[in-house]
């Protein structure tokens, strides 16, 4: 039963975030942060310098690509499923956005080009409610994140609310999320986060840096 009551969304999951993209302004999604300081305090503990390729999964209209270039990073690229969420986050961006690397593709469908140093990932994988997705998602970040190098995700917590956007997530702790990654990645360390959406909304998140090791 679950099973078929998730498909017809597995299906739509491109109208549906570009229908949020297009209803809502960057500033009203509930993920919405004007300064996203535990993603930036996790990127500078990497150590990646300005020539590091970071990937941000699902960034979309996030901030976090325009602080970043601010920051002197060089090489930066956003995937998203939404079209319309990428139109925004480029007008946004303005003439930074021609700086940017923009991928409008299903993170676990998507087959990459190129490696990367820093995987980063806010809110994308708790989507994931089937296993088959998520190991969809963790082969594709096996093939694209280069050895010895940092995977950065947040995911609501177990006291965070069981929907997002509408649709139901899979709530994590540190220790279940690393094992749903595998042996091929490290726990390096953990930070907590009280989100309060823009409408009012707490959303505990768990923010986790990991090290890919094999």
């Amino acid at each position: 039963m679950k099973r078929s009551i998730f498909m017809p969304f597995k299906r739509d999951r491109k109208k549906h975030w570009d229908r949020v993209y297009k209803k809502n302004l960057p500033s009203e999604v509930g993920w919405y942060q004007d300064y996203p300081e535990i993603s930036l305090k996790l990127i500078a503990i990497t150590e990646v310098g300005a020539d590091g390729s970071i990937i941000d999964i699902g960034g979309g209209t996030s901030k976090l690509p325009g602080i970043l270039l601010d920051q002197g990073y060089k090489r930066l690229t956003v995937l998203d499923i939404s079209g319309n969420s990428i139109e925004k986050a480029k007008t946004q961006l303005v003439e930074k956005s021609s700086r940017i690397t923009w991928i409008e593709a299903d993170v676990t469908k998507y087959s990459f080009k190129e490696k990367y140093d820093v995987w980063h990932d806010r809110a994308v994988f708790h989507f994931l409610t089937e296993g088959e997705d998520r190991k969809e998602y963790i082969n594709v970040l096996n093939q694209a994140l280069m050895l010895n190098c940092h995977l950065i995700i947040a995911t609501f917590g177990l006291d965070a609310p069981p929907k997002c956007s509408g649709l139901p997530v899979v709530r994590y702790e540190p220790e279940t999320l690393h094992n749903e990654l595998g042996d091929n990645f490290i726990l390096a360390e953990t930070f907590f986060e009280d989100h309060v959406t823009p409408s009012g909304v707490r959303q505990k998140f768990i923010f986790c840096r990991f090290i890919k090791h094999a």
